[in-house]
């Protein structure tokens, strides 16, 4: 400063003016740096909750609650359901199971988080509101409290011949808006089962700086084979996140047999765990900087012709 000023004719009182700015600055920075680096981890846990689903929907509750305690207490800080945890899956039982939010499935939700103290992706539930049913997903903070709630945006209708035919919207209405949420470790986009369909609604939680994306679903015996696996590995590609999908436990009995097989998936499309058909629990440590890493070795994200193409939300949950 010396050097610079001196010749500038800056007297020496202007001169320590500025050096204490230089220094108190410098000081500021390096509080900031440190408190980034205590809260900012660079890997976490994330727990799939496999679950078994019965038509009693008390059991649905406890048996999920019970088991979010042993996913918190293998070290998972986040934890997800699957679709329709509370309820079996169909549009049979969607009205029937339907509650308002808050309700007492997210009571359960809401307690399990805040005894565990992890993030807590609620699958989904039939969700009433305003004469209109919902499948939604309701996500908690580890003090319990409601961070946002993502209904359902593609509704699954389909008719495959011979083999499926399902209309949600028979019964359901759409969500109309995308749902984030922040942790300590990274920014999280949710959707749910057939969402995962649409490469462009994960390409924009990418763009809004998610790094893991979250899919409560329910695949079925044709769709699951074919494509559970395989739209995991390409949002994951496409976007150089991670992607996690957590399905109900398959139950030949049951009138919509899901396809099971929640698994994580790297930026690199790679399958880091897996479930079978059962109930369990997939455990994945997600690796922040190795998802940096692969972002600067291959750097799409700056490569893209947005001077050609572009996709943009206008709803945020």
């Amino acid at each position: 400063i010396y050097i610079i000023y001196l010749s500038k004719g800056i007297s020496a009182k202007e001169i320590c003016s500025l050096a204490s700015f230089v220094l108190a600055l410098q000081r500021k920075i390096c509080r900031t740096s440190e408190y980034l680096s205590s809260t900012f981890t660079p890997q976490f846990r994330l727990a799939l909750v496999q679950l078994h689903v019965s038509k009693i929907k008390a059991d649905n509750l406890g048996r999920a609650q019970k088991i979010v305690k042993e996913a918190a207490g293998q070290g998972a800080k986040v934890v997800v359901l699957p679709e329709c945890f509370n309820s079996p899956y169909g549009t049979g039982f969607f009205a029937e199971y339907a509650e308002k939010i808050p309700g007492e499935s997210t009571q359960v939700l809401s307690e399990a988080a805040k005894e565990c103290g992890v993030y807590l992706v609620g699958g989904s539930i039939p969700e009433e509101d305003g004469g209109k049913l919902y499948n939604t997903c309701s996500i908690f903070g580890p003090d319990g409290k409601l961070l946002v709630k993502h209904r359902k945006i593609h509704l699954f209708d389909v008719d495959v011949p011979g083999k499926i035919r399902f209309q949600e919207s028979e019964t359901l209405s759409p969500g109309n808006s995308l749902s984030m949420f922040e942790t300590p470790f990274c920014k999280v986009g949710v959707g749910i089962c057939y969402d995962i369909r649409f490469a462009e609604l994960a390409q924009i939680y990418a763009k809004k700086g998610c790094q893991l994306l979250v899919y409560p679903g329910a695949f079925n015996m044709t769709t699951g084979p074919a494509h559970w696996e395989l739209l995991q590995r390409g949002r994951a590609v496409d976007n150089q996140v991670y992607v996690a999908a957590a399905s109900p436990a398959r139950d030949e009995s049951a009138s919509y047999v899901a396809w099971g097989h929640s698994s994580v998936v790297s930026p690199w499309g790679e399958v880091i765990a897996k479930a079978g058909p059962e109930e369990s629990v997939v455990y994945a440590d997600i690796d922040l900087q190795y998802l940096a890493d692969m972002r600067q070795q291959i750097p799409i994200t700056t490569q893209r012709r947005n001077d050609l193409y572009s996709v943009n939300s206008v709803q945020e949950g």
